[in-house]
């Protein structure tokens, strides 16, 4: 007999500090480790519809279809495209990062065309080349567009392009999978019609679940396809046979029992601290964060008007060592930050600021952690500037 050499799993501590998965409150972690009853417990069901409240709650909506997909943000990307998009439909697009690409996988997979809006990675959507593409593509469903790009760190005016596409009777499809949580989101007061996020990011908790939301507008058009949802799987009309709240719920999937408590919990964490505080949170630590790097003469290359507070994006000095800089941050102090993404791969760092993790202490690990690595790279900086100038912003 072979000698039985498999062992359970121990993850060495990390500091999460990229563009997420964030660090996941204790309070979650402690709620998902509570005992699994069915899917269908009268218990649970009651938990189903607390759920559903408080997502609506964190969308600010008042949305019936307002639900968490079983999977990843991913999935409920794809969820809001093979619901409401069909063969022969139009999409406009807005690229201006790795994610908005993903929409348009998304739109050609659906049998459907996408008309490009182009930006480059680290700006914001252009509104007058939005105008143009809706000028010359009436007949579009559905205008598809990311409002806090993960990739650069790029937040784009969500409540005109909504209101923009609804304008020009489309729908709109908006990622708020980096959003929600750390900055406002507001589904009904954009008229947004689709809107997914994901639970990993600002919200805290494992990845795994994606909250997703459809207006009326949407939910009608979901029911009037001409053709089925060519996914089983995320069918809206038999998902919600089961999330929709009835007093009998028809069975659909077996829904991830313990992934949903911790969702429920880090949905009443933010509650408890409610949404402007969360904003306001977000927004404090990103200043100092700011202020530590600046002080060590990093820049921060995305407009300071379309900044994210949570994901921030970090140019990379000549000479440096990317790898080698994120390896020591993650070797000496447990600490990972992200590397660039498509276009900013090797020109730039993402430093996430998210949910749990956006807080003073991991503000100043980053900033210390990040000066020692820099020096041993021959960087010449001003030894405390960064931790002072951090400080400055927390005692201001």
């Amino acid at each position: 007999m072979p000698t039985n050499t498999h062992q359970s799993f121990h993850p060495p501590r990390r500091v999460l500090m990229g563009p997420g998965p964030s660090d996941v409150n204790p309070r979650i972690l402690s709620a998902m480790g509570q005992p699994t009853i069915g899917h269908l417990d009268p218990a649970f069901v009651g938990l189903m519809d607390d759920v559903k409240a408080l997502l609506q709650f964190a969308f600010q909506t008042r949305n019936e279809l307002t639900l968490p997909i079983s999977a990843p943000g991913s999935a409920g990307m794809e969820a809001a495209f093979v619901n409401l998009i069909e063969l022969g439909d139009t999409v406009i697009v807005c690229q201006n990062g790795v994610f908005g690409g993903r929409m348009r996988e998304n739109v050609v997979r659906s049998g459907a065309t996408a008309v490009m809006v182009q930006d480059h990675f680290g700006k914001a959507i252009d509104l007058a080349k939005v105008a143009d593409a809706i000028k010359a593509n009436p007949d579009a469903k559905a205008l598809a567009f990311v409002h806090a790009e993960t990739s650069t760190g790029v937040l784009s005016d969500a409540a005109a392009l909504c209101r923009m596409a609804r304008e020009a009777g489309m729908l709109s499809i908006v990622d708020a999978v980096t959003s929600v949580g750390g900055v406002e989101v507001a589904v009904d007061a954009w008229g947004a019609d689709a809107v997914y996020s994901g639970t990993q990011k600002c919200l805290s908790c494992t990845p795994g679940l994606s909250p997703i939301t459809f207006s009326p507008t949407a939910a009608t058009t979901i029911a009037s396809r001409k053709r089925p949802v060519q996914s089983w799987f995320l069918d809206m009309n038999l998902v919600m046979a089961y999330w929709g709240g009835q007093a009998k719920r028809a069975y659909h999937h077996t829904a991830p029992i313990n992934a949903i408590y911790g969702l429920h919990e880090s949905l009443v964490i933010l509650h408890e601290e409610g949404l402007e505080a969360s904003w306001a949170r977000h927004r404090k630590n990103h200043l100092a964060l700011k202020a530590g790097l600046e002080a060590m003469g990093l820049t921060l290359p995305v407009e300071a008007s379309v900044r994210l507070p949570q994901l921030n994006l970090v140019s990379i000095p000549d000479g440096v060592d990317d790898a080698r800089v994120r390896g020591e941050l993650l070797e000496r102090h447990g600490l990972e930050i992200g590397a660039g993404l498509g276009d900013l791969a090797g020109k730039c760092w993402r430093i996430g600021l998210m949910g749990y993790g956006s807080n003073p202490s991991n503000v100043r690990l980053c900033l210390a952690a990040l000066e020692a690595a820099l020096v041993r790279q021959g960087v010449t900086i001003d030894a405390g500037a960064a931790m002072a100038a951090a400080d400055a912003v927390y005692d201001s």
